[in-house]
């Protein structure tokens, strides 16, 4: 099945707005991530890019950290993005729609003249992130009561 669907960076209050909507859907009513934790401080200075359906219907999401925001996820490497937030509503897995996501915020961070994207993965979608070029480091340790690994890319 094909759904055709668009990525744009959310602009407006609107778009981000629909970002959170995803993020809410998937992460706090599919994976029971307590609300208050959901959204941060890094939010309002991140990028963050929208997948939507050609009806307007928002399907994902992924968000990316820069400058000092990111220097606090990657070790202070002020070269590196942080990718986090990446969220696909259940209707539109195995779509692309992840992939596609991913790939539009390593061209943000190209464009911002990163050379590394930095990602903290739940344990089940390592092999997703694999594929994408990203390798795990460290330990295996928690965050919002989820296993998470942390993984690089070389931009």
């Amino acid at each position: 099945m094909t759904v055709p669907y668009t990525l744009r960076v959310a602009e407006d209050t609107a778009d981000r707005e629909a970002c959170f909507a995803v993020r809410k859907e998937v992460f706090v009513g599919e994976q029971g991530v307590d609300e208050d934790i959901e959204y941060d401080a890094y939010d309002s200075g991140a990028l963050h890019v929208l997948a939507v359906r050609d009806d307007g219907t928002p399907l994902g999401t992924g968000r990316l950290l820069h400058g000092e925001a990111a220097a606090a996820k990657t070790g202070g490497d002020p070269r590196a993005g942080s990718l986090g937030r990446l969220a696909v509503k259940k209707e539109a897995r195995g779509l692309g729609v992840g992939v596609a996501l991913v790939g539009a915020i390593e061209d943000a961070a190209r464009a911002r003249g990163l050379t590394s994207v930095d990602l903290h993965a739940q344990t089940h979608a390592l092999g997703f992130y694999e594929r994408l070029g990203y390798v795990a480091y460290g330990e295996e340790f928690l965050d919002a009561g989820i296993d998470h690994r942390a993984m690089r890319k070389t931009l």
